[in-house]
């Protein structure tokens, strides 16, 4: 990005009408305004008085802020500049780096320049930095930190430049004309590597199978070729044309998860980074990541039935094939996604469990494989049930249920709506407040099938 000074945000040229002048004189700073008015104060003193040697000091005083501002509007330097932002998408809690750059691409040097950056107040005080002449060519690059303990997309800039005088007396601010996004992404936890009742792991051993669709040797049953293993021999098929048929390859494809996160503003109470809405959504980052890092090919479903990434062709794209780059865009997806999530002005999971049913194009549906992780809020007794029939859908199921009760230290009923889940099949566990997702993750791949715990304090 490029601004000049005077020339306007990128480079544009600042007229020298009446407009432009107005807004130089604009820029007169305390400084400069008090000078001018004491020279016109002196030059009215000197007329009625008739002191001629006060009149020139007058006269001094009120034009040396006038000729200040002529000649800030006057000046044709052009100053470009640029931010980069490393990384663009950092946890809560941790820092990123922002390094500016200014470049004098005119054939003057410059007075001394004020560089400012515009941030949210989330992120800290507003970077501010001085940087004496530069001269014609000249380059200054400075740096600052930006750290948030709250989630969200920030946006930084634009950045401005302030050009003064020698004096004081004028001070003008010119702005570029881009921006950059700060992507402050949940905090996620390291997850033990375990085995949940009724997975599959993503690749390999235990894999569902289904036949490829692509290749030479994956269409239809193909004549015999020299060479080929006698075991694949579709008899049926060389009945039928009279010559040995081979039968199609089977290529093992990714097992798949769904995360699904309830984010009903009534199933919540508190916000904050302690909140439990807070707490599951870390949960949910956490266990996206991880299963992402064990072959998994995942989703992210919420209450209102939205599923990251999208069916059928998204998700071919994103997340049903078995390169890396395709899972590292699905996460980094899922992440912005999970950056930005609030609350829902649903009051029930009914096109979460249709979602489910449905299978979304994920193979959650009657196919009856796959994995479902959900975080839920408060569960009265319809959405108990609604969630309850969600198990059947799944090749496995765990349920973190945190109920906004116990998370206010007031009686709870999660202990009998994790029964009911644990009743139908699911590991359910209770999540009260303070206990690390790590610890109650290792219970729930210690669980039998239908089972759950409380879970402890971290």
């Amino acid at each position: 990005m490029s601004a000049g000074a005077p020339r306007g945000a990128g480079g544009g040229s600042t007229g020298r009408g009446a407009g432009g002048l107005r807004a130089s004189l604009a820029g007169l700073t305390t400084r400069g305004r008090s000078f001018l008015a004491a020279g016109v104060a002196a030059a009215l003193c000197a007329y009625v008085l008739g002191q001629g040697e006060l009149l020139r000091v007058g006269l001094l005083l009120a034009v040396l802020p006038l000729l200040c501002v002529l000649a800030l509007h006057r000046t044709r330097h052009r100053v470009s500049g640029s931010r980069r932002l490393t990384p663009m998408r950092v946890p809560a809690g941790s820092e990123a780096r922002v390094q500016l750059r200014t470049e004098n691409v005119s054939r003057l040097p410059t007075g001394m320049l004020m560089l400012q950056d515009r941030v949210p107040y989330v992120l800290g005080p507003r970077p501010r930095f001085v940087l004496d002449r530069v001269e014609p060519g000249g380059r200054r690059e400075v740096s600052y930190r930006v750290r948030s303990d709250l989630r969200g997309r920030y946006p930084l800039g634009p950045l401005q430049l302030r050009l003064t005088d020698p004096f004081g007396l004028v001070e003008l601010t010119r702005s570029f004309s881009t921006y950059d996004t700060l992507t402050v992404v949940p905090r996620t936890e390291a997850l033990a590597p375990v085995r949940l009742t009724g997975e599959t792991s993503g690749y390999g051993d235990g894999s569902r199978r289904s036949l490829a669709l692509a290749g030479d040797d994956d269409v239809i049953p193909r004549g015999y070729r020299r060479g080929d293993d006698l075991r694949r021999v579709h008899w049926r098929s060389t009945a039928r044309y009279g010559e040995l048929m081979v039968r199609r390859e089977e290529q093992p494809q990714r097992s798949k998860a769904t995360v699904l996160l309830d984010t009903r503003a009534v199933a919540f109470e508190g916000a904050g980074p302690d909140s439990a809405f807070e707490w599951a959504v870390s949960g949910a980052a956490s266990t996206l990541v991880h299963l992402l890092e064990q072959g998994f090919s995942v989703r992210l479903l919420t209450d209102a039935g939205t599923s990251v990434p999208g069916d059928g062709s998204a998700f071919e794209k994103w997340g049903g094939t078995s390169g890396g780059q395709e899972s590292a865009a699905a996460a980094g997806l899922m992440m912005d996604t999970l950056a930005v999530v609030g609350h829902s002005d649903g009051a029930g999971l009914t096109r979460a469990y249709d979602a489910v049913r449905s299978g979304g194009g994920h193979g959650g549906g009657a196919g009856g494989d796959g994995l479902l992780v959900a975080f839920f809020g408060d569960l009265d007794d319809v959405q108990a049930e609604v969630a309850a029939k969600m198990r059947g859908r799944c090749g496995a199921a765990v349920a973190f249920v945190l109920d906004s009760a116990q998370w206010a230290g007031r009686p709870s009923r999660a202990q009998e709506r994790v029964g009911r889940l644990r009743d139908t099949g699911w590991t359910a566990l209770a999540v009260p407040p303070g206990v690390a997702f790590g610890e109650l993750w290792r219970q729930a791949g210690n669980a039998p099938l239908g089972t759950g715990t409380s879970g402890g304090r971290g």
